[in-house]
């Protein structure tokens, strides 16, 4: 049997797309200007972050609750008949962690990045996965009976570099909006189901690293895996856009808009639910304590405004953004180290990372910024 192998999709943007495209636009724009305190946006990103492992794990059955995630990532707690559940959960951070990495980096979208992330997610392992070297098969867990039959394990090369490139083109070009660009990635990565397992996981952070790089991830204070958990039946009837089961018979073929719909809808509703969770969070702590910035240098107010952007820096970074030698910025790094301003992230010799003081130094509160 054969088949076009060029990612093609066939959708409509209807008037209720239309809708949710300007709710998000409007959305993502009153956030983007909305002033956080540092220590403030480094505890929603936490806190997002944290409920982004839950929901994502979760959906795919999971059993850990929110606390307990949070117990095993941060205080590396451990949970009875729960080993499965714990490694899984912490293969998902450090995955969410990876596309951080290459979100500040700029990486341009590519397979080998997208199967170090499929790594990650099924083993915690930080090297490329190779795609499935045969069928698998996705099946009703109540009734067994076949749900949905993926393409042959030797078109999966090909379909995924299409993907890859389709993705590519369509960020450059940007002749369609991110989120419509997103919600297809999304939509043929589970399609393709490159893997034997892990490829739900794998998509949504897909989705996170396009939406980061591109602009739209709201400064890492949303998840999207929430909104999918919370209406589990409504995800998965948006995949299930076929009649026929089997890849080559409809599947490849079928008209996306429906997945779309649903797509964007949940986008826009989480994004207004973080716009509204934000301002409250903003009020609320409008009048919280903390050190003024007038008693800090001028370099270091300036590098208050890389945490902004970045959760964890490297001297390097610094050295870029106060356009200074490596070595001043070095020195810099280890003064604000000593004096409380800066905490070091981890104690790598060859490149030593930063992250922001709690209270910058003042008190016991010290936020962890391994996230963006």
């Amino acid at each position: 049997m054969t088949f076009n192998d060029a990612f093609s999709p066939r959708f409509r943007i209807t008037p209720r797309i239309a809708r949710f495209l300007m709710g998000i636009e409007a959305s993502k724009t009153t956030i983007d200007e909305l002033h956080f305190s540092v220590q403030l946006l480094a505890s929603l990103r936490e806190t997002s972050k944290l409920l982004t492992t839950h929901y994502s794990t979760q959906i795919e059955g999971n059993a850990l609750g929110a606390e307990q995630v949070k117990q095993v990532i941060v205080s590396d707690s451990r949970f009875a008949g729960r080993k499965r559940d714990e490694r899984e959960v912490l293969n998902y951070y450090r995955a969410l962690g990876y596309v951080e990495q290459i979100v500040r980096e700029d990486a341009a979208i590519c397979e080998r990045k997208i199967q170090t992330i499929a790594m990650l997610v099924n083993s915690g392992k930080s090297q490329p996965k190779p795609y499935r070297d045969g069928q698998n098969v996705i099946r009703n867990s109540k009734t067994n009976s076949i749900v949905y039959m993926p393409p042959r394990a030797t078109d999966v090369p090909q379909l995924m570099a299409s993907l890859v490139a389709w993705i590519s083109e369509n960020i450059a070009s940007k002749l369609l909006p991110i989120p419509i660009v997103a919600g297809l990635a999304h939509y043929q990565f589970a399609t393709i189901h490159p893997y034997f397992d892990g490829n739900g996981r794998t998509a949504r952070l897909l989705v996170s690293w396009i939406l980061q790089k591109t602009g739209y991830g709201l400064k890492g204070i949303y998840s999207l895996e929430e909104y999918y958990a919370k209406n589990l039946p409504a995800y998965y009837l948006a995949m299930n856009i076929s009649e026929n089961h089997n890849y080559y018979d409809g599947r490849a073929d079928a008209d996306i808009t429906p997945f779309l719909e649903y797509f964007c809808g949940s986008m826009a509703i989480a994004f207004q639910n973080v716009e509204v969770r934000a301002k409250k969070e903003i009020s609320c702590n409008a009048v919280e304590g903390g050190i003024s910035q007038k008693i800090l240098l001028p370099e270091q107010r300036q590098v208050l405004a890389l945490f902004e952007k970045h959760s964890i820096v490297t001297a390097g970074d610094i050295a870029r953004e106060l356009r200074v030698s490596d070595r001043q910025a070095r020195a810099y790094c280890k003064r604000w180290a000593e004096s409380g301003f800066l905490v070091i992230a981890d104690q790598s010799k060859r490149l030593r990372r930063y992250a922001l003081s709690g209270n910058f130094g003042q008190g016991n509160r010290s936020i962890h910024l391994e996230i963006r």
